[in-house]
């Protein structure tokens, strides 16, 4: 153990580089946007100024929303029509998904957010919603400070390269598979 230690401090005293990171969450399995959740309440703690911007989803009555809806230094915005199943509607989802950007590349552009979630940005890129250079570009010219967090399946292998963190979360088991409804406070 005295070993390891000496290893993992020599690996933190090498770390000096601070700037604002882009994360991406994806991979299939439950707890994408849990786990960038989590990351805003821990900003919060630090009085951090946070944007949220939800594609895709449409529901304004979960668990997160109601909590961090209101807390002060969060804008929260809900900002689809419901799942690509839901509306059958490519041309409606495109122009959703396009104010649903304005509203994610002006907080992209504003310094004075330190957080700002992108909550299932990656299903408007692999469907072609949205122009996927004007998003990359706008995540690798963001201010320098500003931390970044990308959730959703399929993550493009463009957004995988610019990211600084990338996290796959794995499906083992989902409760819904054994015909368990979505529970109130777990998953919505």
């Amino acid at each position: 153990m005295a070993r390891k230690k000496a290893l993992i401090d020599a690996a933190v005293a090498a770390a000096t580089d601070e700037r604002g990171l882009l994360i991406v969450i994806t991979g299939n399995g439950k707890g994408k946007s849990t786990s960038a959740f989590g990351t805003v309440a821990r900003a919060l703690g630090y009085g951090m100024k946070i944007g949220v911007v939800q594609f895709i989803k449409s529901r304004t009555d979960t668990g997160e929303e109601a909590f961090f809806g209101r807390q002060p230094g969060v804008e929260w915005h809900v900002t689809g029509d419901g799942f690509t199943w839901d509306t059958q509607n490519r041309e409606r989802d495109i122009a959703t998904a396009e104010r649903g950007w304005a509203v994610a590349a002006r907080m992209l552009a504003d310094p004075s957010y330190q957080l700002v979630v992108l909550d299932e940005l990656t299903y408007l890129l692999s469907y072609g919603y949205l122009d996927a250079d004007d998003v990359f570009d706008a995540l690798a010219h963001r201010p320098a400070m500003q931390h970044v967090i990308v959730t959703g399946r399929a993550a493009p292998h463009t957004l995988i390269e610019l990211a600084d963190t990338v996290s796959v979360v794995a499906d083992e088991k989902h409760a819904f598979r054994a015909g368990v409804k979505a529970q109130r406070g777990i998953d919505l």
